[in-house]
């Protein structure tokens, strides 16, 4: 785990605020500008994600001249780092809901994300590292020259759509100004004409005998003709200026009507980057996921991308169990169909009379909690699904098969019990429980197991098991252990059942030895298998039988209580897609593998 410098390694332990200047500084530079030099130093054990693989690994983190530099021990510091990255264009994020990890972020594409062993620890390499942020005084010019260019291509993008509008009503503008030229040296002639007449009258008034003159040889004018002049060249300078205004609220409008298609683009371009850059964000998730989008109390990924990735990485699965599959049956070398009339005697233990009762687990310490669990699922089997009256809901109907459930959550962690019908041709209620039972047929049919550990054989038809699944992103890798006893049932058959044999598991921590995985979230199951064998009406003991005259009634019942942090919704969505496929799976696979050998009750 994270610990400061010293604290492995058997090397000396540094103080908390462990930051010391490289490198002497000249005779001039102050004490202060010491410590804001680059050479600043801080090292020590952090656990860094590594991937969502190996998680979290223990790493040696080292902050020197602006580098945050990490090795895979302090031994391999002198032979070159494994990563670095610049802290002038870093962020530091102390996370939210985990008190112990901070990440450094550059430009959203380079994230570290590291946790320290305790809260203070995490405090102490924040603090410094925002304060050697802050002191640096790193300025993205970078970012400044991007916006002004963008800037000067909107103007010229602008400036060339609408060139031909905007010379028209320059045009027109110069045109209505020349105008406004005209006017205004016709109404100063006739303001001086005016003044000169005002003037004359004045000399009138006062020298009564001398005649008006009104200079220039101009005798006496038309004032009546002159107001008249004047007042119509007025109006023809407030009729240019209202078509002035006019021309400039035309051009205002238009100017209104590109501004909104440039605001409308640009809009729906954000929207159409946006959605680009979602698609983008959730593809680098799903292909470089980091801790927050693994299964857990922290986890950010939404429940619709959890469960898409989950079914992914089943449909995954499946495709690669179908070509297993068929690679199988291509190697096997062609057999004789052989058709046996009459029924067949089981081999080895199965043959036994004991075998199905028990009879050979009844010392073992596990027995009398086998028995009673037994006994109380079949009773649970045998039961209707509206007798109970707690709301029973089908969720798959497919012909043969019908499968309902309710839904329960404890604790926040989804419980629905399950229960299905099926009724297949052509096997044996023995059969059927057979393969299910038996640890060397479970890979051919359980498409998500790894691996399938026998912790204990507790006799031929009882085994105590620690079977582990396949990891599926962002899921947690689960397992289960548990007890699978195998029980022929002589008592209350139904009317026409020739015999009932059913399969119960339920989770237990009884173990001799120590099984369980720190990397898996541990998985509590109880399920019962229970089928009968049904043969045609009037049919004789003794007769001979086919394969054609065989049905099987099946009743499945399961409860699991999956542990772990995945989203209810995603779980619930999981079981609805997976149910009816296992149940079909496993049927087909019985019926394949029985079609050609003698038949077994």
């Amino acid at each position: 785990m994270d610990t400061i410098a010293g604290e492995s390694q058997g090397a000396s332990p540094p103080s908390s605020n462990e930051a010391a200047a490289g490198s002497h500084s000249q005779s001039d530079v102050s004490e202060e500008e010491e410590y804001l030099d680059n050479s600043i130093e801080l090292r020590g054990y952090l656990s860094k994600w590594t991937n969502y693989i190996y998680g979290w690994q223990p790493r040696y983190i080292v902050l020197k001249d602006g580098t945050l530099s990490y090795y895979k021990s302090e031994s391999e510091s002198d032979f070159g780092c494994r990563g670095a990255i610049s802290l002038t264009k870093a962020t530091i994020k102390a996370h939210e809901s985990d008190e112990l990890r901070f990440d450094v972020v550059v430009n959203n594409l380079n994230n570290w994300c590291l946790r320290a062993e305790t809260s203070e620890d995490r405090m102490h390499w924040v603090d410094v590292l925002q304060l050697y942020k802050a002191d640096s005084g790193s300025t993205d010019t970078t970012s400044l020259r991007r916006h002004g260019s963008t800037m000067s291509l909107q103007s010229n993008t602008i400036s060339l759509t609408s060139g031909g509008s905007l010379k028209k009503t320059q045009r027109n503008l110069r045109e209505k100004v020349g105008e406004l030229e005209t006017f205004k040296d016709i109404l100063f002639g006739q303001i001086e004409t005016l003044q000169r007449y005002f003037d004359a009258c004045s000399e009138v008034n006062k020298n009564n005998a001398q005649p008006l003159d009104l200079g220039d040889g101009l005798k006496s004018i038309d004032f009546k003709g002159e107001s008249i002049t004047f007042r119509a060249t007025t109006s023809g300078v407030l009729t240019t200026l209202q078509h002035c205004l006019e021309i400039i609220a035309e051009s205002d409008e238009s100017w209104k009507r590109k501004l909104e298609r440039e605001i409308d683009k640009r809009r729906r371009s954000e929207d159409q980057s946006k959605k680009l850059k979602d698609e983008v964000e959730k593809m680098k998730r799903l292909s470089y996921p980091g801790p927050d989008f693994e299964e857990g109390p922290h986890s950010t990924l939404p429940e619709d991308e959890f469960f898409d990735a989950v079914e992914t990485g089943l449909d995954k699965i499946e495709e690669d169990m179908q070509l297993r599959f068929k690679l199988k049956l291509q190697s096997q070398i062609s057999q004789t169909l052989v058709n046996v009339p009459h029924e067949a005697v089981a081999e080895g233990e199965e043959a036994r009379e004991e075998f199905g009762t028990g009879a050979e687990a009844t010392s073992h310490a596990l027995w009398p909690e086998i028995d009673r669990v037994c006994k109380e699922q079949l009773h649970y089997a045998r039961e209707g699904v509206g007798q109970d009256g707690n709301g029973w809901q089908i969720f798959a109907d497919e012909g043969e098969i019908k499968m309902y459930k309710r839904e329960e959550e404890v604790n926040g962690l989804v419980m629905d019990p399950l229960k299905a019908y099926h009724t297949v041709q052509g096997v044996t209620a023995r059969e059927m429980c057979h393969y299910f039972f038996m640890p060397e047929f479970r890979n051919d049919w359980e498409t998500t197991l790894e691996d399938c550990t026998i912790l204990e054989k507790i006799s031929a038809d009882t085994l105590l098991f620690l079977q582990t699944h396949k990891r599926i992103w962002p899921a947690s890798q689960r397992d289960a252990q548990f007890w699978s006893h195998m029980r022929k049932i002589t008592d209350n058959l139904e009317p026409g059942a020739r015999d009932m044999w059913v399969v119960c598991n339920n989770s237990t921590e009884y173990a001799k030895q120590e099984s369980k995985n720190g990397k898996c979230v541990r998985i509590f199951l109880t399920v019962i298998l229970a089928c009968q064998t049904h043969l045609p009406e009037g049919y004789v003991k003794g007769q001979p039988l086919n394969r054609n005259d065989l049905t099987c009634k099946i009743t499945y019942c399961s409860v699991v209580n999956p542990g772990g942090w995945a989203p209810a919704s995603a779980l619930r969505a999981v079981y609805k897609r997976e149910y009816p496929k296992f149940l079909k799976r496993f049927t087909g696979y019985v019926i394949d593998q029985c079609k050609d050998k003698p038949i077994m009750f």
